[in-house]
C-alpha cells in the first residue's frame, strides 16, 4: 500500500499545544516554545504511526473574508488577540517546519481548513491516501474514500482516525452533509447560532428525513411543530449563509512530491531553538 499524504491544520495544533504545554518551556534565548514543541510531537507522532510521503503543514488567516462577509459575527466570540507569548511561535513556525523536511503551505485570503481539504482530494483523486490532521470537527465533511480525518481532542494524545462511517456514528448523517449539519446545529467555536432550539439530535433527524438543508427549509412550511416551523422560515437566509461558511473552499493548491521527514536538519532546528530532549529524540529516530 503507497505511503500517505499527511496534512496538517498548523493553526489549530498549535493553538492546542500552546495551551497544554507551559509557557515555562522555553528557548535559548528565555523565548516561549511551548506551541512549537507540542506541535513538532503531536505531528511526528503521526509520522511515526503512518510513515506518509509527505507532511504539508498549512496556515491560512484566522477568519476569511468571505465568511465575515457573509456573517459579520464569524469567529468574533474568539479572543481578538493572541496571547503574548503566540505570535512570534507563528512567525517561527515556517522555518521550523520546513527544517524537518515538511512543506508549508500558506493562504492570504482562505482559511487552512481550504488547504486541508484540496490536498486531501486532489491526492485522493490520484489515487493516493490522504490523512487530514486536525482539532476542528468541522473537517469530518472531508471523510471520503482514501481520505482520513486525524482528529486531535483537546487535552488529548494523539489523534483518532475518523473515516466516513466515524462521522455517521457521530453525528448521524454522511460527510457530505456536514455544512448543512453545523448550519442547524450551530458552531459556537465559530460564532454560529444555528436554527433556534435545534440540536444536534434534530438536525440529524431532520437531514436523514430530507437530506439537505435547502430541501428542510423548502418543507418548513408544512413541519407540524410551530417553533420549529417558525425558526426555519424566519433563519433561511441565514442558515444558508451558515451552511455556506461551514462549506469548504477550492484553495487551489497540489500534493507535494514525496518528501520524507529530514531528522537530522529536524534536530539541528530544534536544538537552535533549545529543545534538546526533543532533538536527542529525532537523531534516535534517524537510526
Amino acid at each position: 500500500m503507497a505511503a500517505p499524504l499527511l496534512v496538517v491544520d498548523a493553526p489549530s495544533m498549535l493553538f492546542r499545544a500552546f495551551y497544554a504545554l507551559p509557557k515555562t518551556i522555553t528557548g535559548n534565548e528565555g523565548q516561549p516554545v511551548n506551541a512549537l514543541l507540542g506541535t513538532a510531537n503531536l505531528v511526528l507522532r503521526e509520522v511515526e504511526i503512518h510513515q506518509p510521503r509527505a507532511v504539508v503543514m498549512c496556515f491560512g488567516p484566522d477568519a476569511a473574508a468571505y465568511r465575515t462577509e457573509l456573517y459579520p459575527t464569524y469567529h468574533a466570540e474568539r479572543d481578538d488577540a493572541m496571547p503574548d507569548e503566540l505570535p512570534d511561535q507563528f512567525t517561527s513556525a515556517g522555518p521550523f517546519f520546513e527544517a524537518f523536511g515538511w512543506t508549508v503551505a500558506t493562504s492570504a485570503d482562505l482559511e487552512a481548513d481550504d488547504l486541508l481539504v484540496k490536498l486531501g482530494r486532489r491526492e485522493a483523486a490520484a489515487g493516493g491516501e490522504a490523512l487530514i490532521m486536525t482539532g476542528d470537527r468541522d473537517m469530518y465533511q472531508c471523510a471520503a474514500p482514501g481520505i482520513t480525518v486525524l482528529y486531535v481532542r483537546t487535552g488529548g494524545k494523539g489523534a483518532e482516525e475518523v473515516d466516513p462511517d466515524g462521522v455517521r456514528e457521530r453525528y448521524g448523517v454522511d460527510p457530505e452533509q456536514v455544512p448543512d449539519f453545523i448550519a442547524l446545529r450551530g458552531d459556537p467555536a465559530d460564532g454560529l447560532p444555528g436554527a433556534k432550539g435545534v440540536g444536534p439530535k434534530k438536525a440529524a433527524e431532520l437531514l436523514q428525513e430530507h437530506g439537505t438543508l435547502e430541501a428542510i427549509l423548502d418543507a418548513a412550511i408544512r413541519e407540524r411543530r410551530p417553533k420549529l416551523r417558525a425558526a426555519l422560515l424566519e433563519g433561511r437566509e441565514e442558515l444558508l449563509a451558515f451552511k455556506d461558511i461551514a462549506t469548504l473552499r477550492d484553495a487551489g493548491v497540489d500534493p507535494p512530491p514525496d518528501a520524507p521527514t529530514d531528522w537530522e536538519g529536524a534536530a539541528k532546528a530544534a536544538l537552535e531553538l533549545g529543545m534538546r530532549k526533543l532533538a536527542e529524540r529525532l537523531i534516535e529516530s534517524r537510526h
